[in-house]
């Protein structure tokens, strides 16, 4: 028959493996996005404000969301 169906996963392994590191890649970017909170409410800290939360956790963060794109747009 023409229509026969392959049973098996959705992906290969190769997309598998490049999901998760993209998945470790979002959770690293929010990781080092967070932090830089200040003890009082009306004393400004602008520890908030620097490269690594700035620029360096949102590179990771979209670097991230594109390998997930990637992972799930890869044929084998």
């Amino acid at each position: 028959m023409k229509n026969e169906k392959k049973e098996g996963l959705a992906f290969g392994t190769q997309n598998y493996k490049i999901l998760i590191a993209a998945l470790l890649a979002i959770i690293s970017g929010y990781v080092l996005m967070s932090g830089g909170g200040s003890e009082s409410p009306a004393i400004f800290n602008p520890e908030i404000f620097n490269f690594r939360r700035i620029t360096l956790a949102p590179i990771f963060l979209l670097s991230g969301f594109a390998a997930v794109m990637f992972a799930i747009m890869k044929t084998k």
